[in-house]
């Protein structure tokens, strides 16, 4: 299989947080290949944006036929557009794609409150959603769309109309409840959640709509797809770095292993058994992990690793620690780390040594008396010359 090649038709914001950089962000964490076409350069960031800059329409469509012509396409996300002709010849040109699935975000209004989309552009996305397979407007951009204010029968007017399912967002709704809706000619799903409490939510509506793209593109159906796409989202928004002075940008680095690519179980989480509550807290916190559960009347402790793994402890004074299993750690420098803990007094039973299966490595003990290692691979982590082909 060749990894899933989304095709990303929207403008470009300068400040990292929406447009084709959230694009490529999401697309990349779950594990896509992403390319694009720009069709507007805008000067922005967390406040507003100052400057947009068009681009022909002749440059948009040539960006989309070279990338069609030689990689590939499995599925197209259309986001801002930079005017009504653009749009048109955008729609005319995507017909031609079959069997493409096409989520498009009719983006109007960047998160800041700056207008993205006149009149005449805004008429012109019917166009779009003729083409489309989903339309993922919020509140506001729903509204606009139909002179409908009733969400629902709003999305249900589009779908009558186009014939494309509509995914009504409700993160523009007051309250912590929140609803989701997805709207299919023979279908309605819905999804609700609490609000998560952020002002770093600026490229939420681009991130989902790239992600429906990356699990339509995997073969997923329409509900699965947004349900992912949707948990995605989520995550980022808890992992929002907190950049800018306004509404900042989420946090997609840290989703990788929450909502991961492909159909393959992901390794994120191991449990060790322990005897000493404490003394065990103590020593995975000296070795660098960030305590994220504290619950001693329970006995247990989680802690995230760099990349955002998680290792839990549960201790248990009555039961017998086996030897049997050893924890690997990766560290960049592992001299340097080394150095560190045994200046704190943490004692190895052996220092880096280099391995012949081409890994640095330094053991340890927990204690409990469970083997830790901490040791430095690289790429022969997984690619070593050995790797079984295919």
């Amino acid at each position: 299989m060749t990894i899933p090649r989304i095709l990303i038709i929207a403008g470009s914001d300068s400040g990292g947080g929406a447009g084709i950089q959230a694009d490529i962000k999401t697309i990349t964490m779950l594990g896509g290949h992403a390319m694009t076409a720009v069709t507007a350069i805008t000067a922005q960031n967390t406040i507003g944006v100052s400057a947009v800059h068009p681009i022909p329409a002749e440059t948009i469509l040539a960006q989309i036929d070279a990338v069609a012509s030689d990689i590939g396409i499995d599925a197209i996300k259309i986001g801002m557009i930079g005017g009504a002709f653009s749009a048109r010849v955008i729609a005319e040109r995507l017909a031609q794609f079959e069997n493409v699935p096409i989520v498009f975000d009719p983006v109007m209004v960047a998160t800041s409150g700056s207008v993205l989309a006149d009149d005449e552009t805004i008429a012109a996305f019917g166009q779009l959603m003729d083409i489309a397979t989903i339309a993922t407007p919020n509140l506001p951009e729903i509204r606009r769309l139909t002179g409908e204010d009733d969400p629902v029968a709003a999305a249900l007017s589009l779908v009558s109309a186009h014939r494309c399912a509509v995914l009504v967002k409700g993160g523009h709704e007051e309250g912590d409840a929140l609803a989701d809706a997805l709207i299919e000619e023979d279908n309605i799903t819905s999804w609700q959640g609490q609000r998560i409490n952020t002002s770093s939510t600026h490229g939420t509506g681009c991130t989902l709509a790239s992600a429906i793209a990356m699990f339509l593109a995997e073969g997923l159906g329409l509900p699965q797809s947004v349900a992912r796409a949707r948990e995605f989202v989520r995550v980022a928004l808890h992992a929002a770095p907190g950049l800018g002075q306004g509404g900042g940008p989420i946090g997609q680095a840290d989703v990788r292993l929450d909502v991961g690519p492909g159909s393959m179980p992901r390794l994120n989480q191991v449990t060790m058994t322990v005897s000493d509550y404490a003394k065990s807290v103590a020593f995975y916190r000296n070795l660098g992990l960030k305590q994220i559960v504290d619950s001693p009347d329970n006995a247990y402790a989680r802690f995230e690793t760099g990349g955002g793994a998680t290792l839990s402890i549960q201790a248990d004074s009555d039961e017998t620690i086996t030897n049997t299993t050893a924890i690997y750690l990766e560290c960049d420098d592992i001299d340097r780390e080394v150095d560190r803990l045994a200046r704190l007094g943490i004692p190895f039973e052996h220092g880096p040594r280099n391995q012949p299966w081409m890994w640095r490595e330094a053991r340890l003990r927990d204690p409990s008396g469970n083997t830790v290692f901490l040791y430095k691979a690289g790429e022969a982590r997984r690619f070593p010359p050995w790797r079984m082909a295919g």
